[in-house]
C-alpha cells in the first residue's frame, strides 16, 4: 500500500457514514470503507471508496444485506455517494 493510498484511505475512515450525513442528517457515525462496484463483484481501486456505517454497509440496512439495486432505491447511487466523498476530501 503507498502513502497515498494509506491516507486516503484513512481520510474516507474518519469522515461519518454517507448515507447518515445525507440523507438522515447524522454527522458523527462511525465508518466502514465500501468499494463501489458497478456491473460485478470486483473492487474498484482506493478511490473509490465510500464510508458507510456498519447499519448500512453489511447491517440489516445495509448494501451487502438488501443487495445493490433494492439500497440504491433507498439511499441513491454508490456513484452519488462517491462524488459526495471525494468533495469532503477535497
Amino acid at each position: 500500500m503507498t502513502k497515498e493510498e494509506k491516507a486516503h484511505k484513512q481520510a474516507v475512515a474518519e469522515l461519518c457514514c454517507m448515507v447518515c450525513r445525507t440523507k438522515l442528517g447524522i454527522n458523527d457515525s462511525p465508518a466502514e470503507l465500501h468499494h463501489l462496484r458497478s456491473g460485478g463483484w470486483g473492487k474498484g481501486d482506493y478511490k473509490t471508496l465510500i464510508p458507510l456505517c456498519y447499519r448500512h454497509h453489511r447491517g440489516e440496512d445495509g448494501i451487502h444485506t438488501l443487495g445493490t439495486k433494492a439500497w440504491e432505491k433507498h439511499y441513491g447511487t454508490q456513484q452519488e455517494l462517491l462524488n459526495e466523498t471525494l468533495e469532503r476530501l477535497a
